[in-house]
């Protein structure tokens, strides 16, 4: 049986090869365009993305698809069965490699990432991608939805790839600061210079506060399908090939296993052009360390390629290219622009080079990546800026779940979202829950002395005594454990409007029907693990898609320009709460909000009580919200058990 599967999988990658597989968990997104997902074990964290590497790692040499890289040096290399064999199997009988009698291929992701490596440990990885494929082949209860929910998100990214050389637009939510660097010396000569003291200081400021240096290959292939990167991704980047990044830089990474990008201006090699810089065997060393990926920075490092002549700007770009692949055997994928000066002439030469990313810099503004305007001038922020990088970084939302899974164990994360006609606040991860306070309060005032992270204000309540608490509709809250029914002259006028429904692994909408949902049985009915129950004011966005304006069925004020509080989840199952800062309708809300990934989102208590907070700060801009007696609440993952479903308390009496 599994070697029929292996066989059969042999095929699949053959016939995905061309345009979707490629050589392991390498990716062809397009003909000119070939990228490898970094990092094997990346691949091997879900059985099928192992599986896959494995059938076409052990694939015959046929289908080494060394056809769909361009440049010849990323073949795949093939070594003997025999070789094969006692190298990787040992003694596992399930896998016999008796029954392969052609070369086995080596992908070309394991020798790019894994420069320098003996075919011994590259066939190493192999075998551990083959045990992951026969634990799969052994697990009886896999079904098809737990496989398509773990890899089949993935696969779906690089099928939806952004056309090259444009950025997704899932990535665009992500926040991935580029640190620049230059020189690393003893003693600084410019106020752009870095002690090697003070580079180990920053590279213990990313450690601290758990960001994760990535590869420029990460990024790109985020930055072309919307793949999430880890949660804080850094990239870290050194310019002009000084010898400091050989004799200070080079170590330090090592150290400390973070990968960084090095771009190099042929003519500085092995000379003292201005500075001293690295030789080509120091450069050759580097560049086979899996950490370091090189990158061309031209020739002689024009001050401004814009300002040179065609002819001269073809051999700066191109040549560059030319040499170090030569020097130093490996492909150059990327480019960096000389003091980041660029213009569509320049770009056109980059491309016509064949680069398939290109890093830039603006003199006047320091942005993140997912700010660029296109893979050919990727931006970068100085090296001054690494606690900025810190507070802000972020690898954005994971890729949509197969199906209407539920998340509630992923960290809470704050973003902020302007464009020219709307700035609204997002904040999603962890559990939902609800308070219901004994009276009115401000929404920092009510989750004080909780453990609830962030909170925005929730259901209707009336407003005829000014400290009361009583909502319309039907209520259930954890932070009560009481169920509180609806005015019966009242919950006829609710009808259709989303009743929402909590429990510790799920949220449910569904269209309240004051004849059933009037009772804690007729709420369990529904949802029988219940823990949390309102009644929203109208559906935002459903299944994915906003509302239209005949949906909203003459609810009063749905299409005037209002603060507009919401709640919902997004594509990946994670909760989100959000408030609008600008004046917004209905209608217009709800088309944003589901271009920003939400599956589902209602609408909450809004206008003047619009308020949400993130621990005790208030998020609400240039006015005072009126207080409130419910709010919706995210509480963090190592908390949010059903073991403890009374966390959130009532707000103690000002």
């Amino acid at each position: 049986m599994a070697r029929v599967l292996v066989q059969l999988g042999i095929y699949l990658g053959a016939a995905l090869g061309a345009g979707m597989l490629a050589g392991g968990a390498a990716i062809a997104i397009s003909e000119r365009f070939p990228v490898s997902i970094p990092g094997l074990s990346q691949a091997s964290a879900t059985p099928l993305n192992g599986a896959l590497d494995t059938i076409l790692a052990v694939a015959p040499s046929p289908l080494s698809l060394s056809g769909q890289f361009e440049d010849e040096s990323l073949t795949a290399q093939s070594f003997s069965a025999s070789e094969f064999n006692a190298s990787i199997y040992g003694n596992r009988d399930r896998l016999q490699t008796e029954q392969i009698d052609q070369s086995v291929c080596i992908p070309p992701t394991l020798l790019r990432t894994n420069r320098g490596a003996s075919p011994q440990v590259l066939m190493q990885q192999v075998t551990q991608q083959a045990t992951s494929l026969m634990s799969w082949l052994e697990r009886p209860d896999a079904s098809m939805q737990e496989l398509m929910g773990t890899w089949g998100p993935e696969l779906m990214a690089h099928l939806s790839a952004s056309p090259w050389p444009t950025i997704h637009e899932r990535a665009r939510q992500a926040r991935v600061p580029i640190l620049m660097y230059h020189d690393i010396l003893p003693r600084k000569e410019v106020f752009f210079d870095v002690t090697p003291d003070e580079f180990e200081e920053h590279l213990q400021l990313i450690q601290e506060n758990d960001l994760t240096p990535i590869s420029l290959d990460a990024l790109v292939l985020h930055l072309r399908t919307g793949a999430p990167l880890p949660p804080k991704p850094v990239l870290l980047t050194f310019d002009d090939g000084y010898i400091g990044h050989y004799e200070h830089v080079l170590p330090l990474l090592q150290e400390y296993g973070y990968p960084g990008l090095f771009s190099i201006y042929t003519y500085k090699v092995g000379r003292d052009h201005g500075r001293p810089g690295v030789n080509w065997r120091q450069l050759r060393e580097m560049a086979a360390d899996p950490l370091v990926t090189i990158a061309a920075h031209s020739v002689t490092h024009p001050r401004d390629l814009r300002e040179i002549e065609e002819a001269d700007l073809q051999s700066e770009v191109s040549e560059s290219k030319r040499v170090l692949e030569e020097e130093l055997g490996v492909p150059i994928r990327y480019f960096t622009y000389p003091e980041g000066n660029y213009d569509a002439r320049v770009a056109n030469a980059v491309e016509e080079a064949g680069f398939i990313a290109a890093l830039a810099m603006d003199n006047a503004e320091d942005r993140h990546a997912s700010e660029s305007p296109h893979l050919l001038a990727i931006d970068r922020m100085g090296q001054s800026q690494i606690r900025r990088a810190i507070a802000e970084s972020w690898g954005g939302l994971p890729l949509p779940s197969f199906g209407r899974r539920f998340n509630f164990s992923t960290p809470i994360h704050r973003a902020e979202h302007d464009n020219d006609d709307m700035s609204l606040t997002l904040v999603s991860g962890g559990k939902p829950v609800t308070i219901h306070a004994d009276s009115r309060y401000s929404v920092p005032e009510i989750i004080e002395g909780t453990n609830v992270v962030a909170a925005v204000d929730g259901g209707f309540f009336s407003l005829k005594y000014l400290d009361s608490n009583v909502m319309i509709g039907p209520v259930l809250s954890q932070s009560t454990g009481d169920f509180i029914p609806g005015n019966p002259g009242e919950n006829p006028l609710l009808a259709g409007r989303p009743l929402v429904m909590i429990s510790d692994t799920a949220v449910q909408f569904t269209p309240f029907d004051h004849r059933r949902h009037n009772t804690l049985a007729g709420i369990q009915a529904e949802m029988p693990d219940v823990t949390d129950a309102f009644v929203g004011a109208a559906w935002l966005v459903e299944n994915g898609e906003g509302r239209s304006p005949e949906s909203f069925d003459g609810l009063f004020d749905f299409d005037a320009n209002r603060h507009r509080a919401f709640w919902g989840i997004n594509q990946v199952g994670q909760p989100v709460i959000g408030i609008t800062h600008t004046r917004i309708d209905s209608v217009t809300l709800g088309r944003r909000l589901a271009e920003l990934g939400l599956r589902e989102a209602v609408m909450l208590d809004s206008g003047g009580s619009t308020s949400m907070a993130y621990g005790s700060e208030s998020l609400v801009r240039n006015y005072i919200p009126r207080p409130v007696p419910h709010v919706v609440g995210l509480l963090p993952t190592n908390e949010s058990t059903a073991q403890q479903p009374h966390h959130c308390a009532f707000a103690s009496e000002p």
